[in-house]
């Protein structure tokens, strides 16, 4: 089944630079045989590297769960110790209108 997936994480560590090539990195890494596109955002805050990643195309999940095992499953470690927090939407499609699935 393909769905839209739309898949939001921020990213800190110490401040040290050059952390959107790391994080561009892991998302490669993580995402590359995927249909998914992402843009990053980098931020310095009180002495860290921030990094706000925007994922989004169309993947074979149909649920946040089978996404977040496809990560416990292929993401890096790296990829955890700098997970600081995420938000995800899995829009399976339907046949029809999405408000009701038949027409």
């Amino acid at each position: 089944m393909i769905s839209e997936t739309y898949l939001d994480f921020c990213f800190i560590r110490e401040q040290s630079g050059e952390f959107t090539v790391v994080i561009d990195e892991l998302l490669k890494n993580t995402f590359g045989k995927k249909k998914l596109n992402w843009y990053l955002e980098e931020k310095k805050i009180d002495g860290a590297d921030m990094v706000i990643a925007e994922v989004k195309g169309m993947s074979n999940w149909s649920s946040e769960e089978e996404t977040l095992l496809f990560l416990e499953e292929n993401a890096d470690a790296k990829f955890w110790e700098y997970l600081q927090g995420y938000k995800m939407f899995i829009y399976p499609v339907t046949k029809g209108c999405n408000s009701c699935g038949t027409h």
